[in-house]
């Protein structure tokens, strides 16, 4: 399996410049098993939010790279999760961080929105603001 870097998903969903869109096409349909870190996958998203595009054209876009039968990001169940959370007005990133962080007791800040944000989602025990 090989892992895919920002830019080569990015190219492939912006289409903003054919050449390097075409090759990121090809090389996607090229039979080859693709993953992604996570990091990668956080990136895109700050990458498509400079580009204008809206939380639903990410979500959607995202989730069609994430059907291709060959591409499985690292993390995805997490990535799915931060997704649907997106949706719902979360950062993607904060959501993010909070489903990677689930096996531990509680994820730490000194942001106080990601504290109420995770309170209104029930998630007031998993996110703590420290003191």
């Amino acid at each position: 399996m090989k892992a895919l870097d920002t830019n080569v998903l990015a190219r492939l969903l912006l289409k903003e410049d054919q050449l390097q869109f075409k090759k990121a096409r090809a090389l996607l349909s090229s039979g080859d098993q693709f993953t992604a870190p996570v990091t990668v996958m956080l990136e895109l998203v700050w990458a498509l939010e400079s580009n204008d595009c809206t939380p639903k054209e990410i979500v959607d876009s995202l989730n069609l790279l994430m059907r291709l039968p060959n591409f499985k990001p690292a993390h995805e169940h997490d990535i799915r999760n931060a997704l649907t959370a997106y949706l719902n007005g979360w950062s993607f990133a904060d959501a993010l961080h909070l489903g990677l962080s689930q096996k531990n007791e509680a994820l730490l800040t000194l942001d106080k929105s990601f504290v109420k944000q995770a309170a209104k989602f029930g998630q007031s025990s998993s996110v703590q603001l420290v003191k």
